[in-house]
């Protein structure tokens, strides 16, 4: 769904999201800890017409969204599995895997977009603080975010995903898609900066992401691009050399093509890490 908004809400949007959001980057890692959930409460009482609300009240548009993100993760799921979501939103992603999954787990830092909702009683919403994952080491067969990873603090990030690892039953897979900082910024901050400075306290590339997943312990690291709404598995040294090149290039040039309809596909990541 395209955004309405004009630009002065979308300018009252972006600086309510670049206050709450230098609040998370100054905090220390035992205020963050709290933090993440007021924050985010908070930017979604101060912008009513968010695009998660908004969303919220489409049913064409989400059912779409589900659609479309269903199409990809199906291959993974099995179901027998236990499926966990981190970051899920209005959690409508979650509610249709349980049609597919033995048991859903959708954990966040903020129930105030799911009040309200009835559940199946193979899903659960547990809170977090935006690093530790409440579930039994060795749990779950598959775990999936969808633009979760770029709104970690860069100094959680590795922690967050450790615990996602310890999480996952042995050759269990983590689905991580997330935009690529080279075709950034990709919050509300696009419209204003050259750099994201809202609620995307980090965004990253493929070569930089793939490497923390080494970091953390995954045996294989897969990457995905989709075209014409089939998702294929592309060797990652073809990825990597895309963005090496694009790294060579001055800025402006590398942003002009980083962000046009081809190169910006291909740099869309979707990392599959198996344990």
């Amino acid at each position: 769904m395209a955004d309405q908004r004009t630009l002065e809400q979308l300018r009252e949007h972006y600086e309510i999201e670049k206050e709450l959001a230098n609040r998370l980057r100054t905090a220390t890692k035992d205020e963050r800890g709290k933090l993440f959930g007021e924050v985010y409460d908070e930017m979604l009482r101060r912008v009513p017409m968010h695009p998660q609300l908004m969303q919220k009240a489409s049913p064409e548009a989400k059912a779409r969204a589900v659609a479309r993100q269903f199409s990809f993760a199906k291959r993974f799921i099995k179901p027998t599995d236990v499926f966990l979501e981190v970051g899920p939103g209005d959690c409508s992603f979650a509610l249709e895997v349980t049609k597919h999954a033995r048991q859903v787990y959708a954990v966040d830092v903020s129930d105030e977009i799911t009040k309200g909702f009835t559940a199946p009683p193979n899903f659960k919403l547990v809170l977090s603080d935006g690093q530790s994952i409440p579930a039994e080491p060795g749990s779950v067969q598959v775990a999936y975010s969808n633009q979760l990873m770029e709104h970690l603090h860069p100094d959680d990030a590795a922690e967050q995903l450790q615990n996602i690892y310890r999480a996952l039953a042995p050759g269990g897979l983590y689905v991580c898609i997330t935009p690529n900082r080279l075709s950034g910024p990709h919050d509300i901050s696009a419209a204003f900066d050259l750099v994201a400075t809202g609620f995307h306290l980090k965004e990253y590339t493929v070569g930089e992401l793939s490497r923390l997943f080494k970091q953390v312990g995954f045996s294989d690291v897969s990457f995905y691009v989709a075209i014409k709404n089939v998702a294929v598995r592309v060797p990652m040294f073809m990825i990597l050399g895309l963005e090496g090149f694009l790294n060579m290039l001055p800025s402006k040039l590398r942003v002009k093509l980083a962000r046009g309809r081809l190169i910006s596909r291909l740099l869309s990541i979707t990392l599959v890490g198996r344990k």
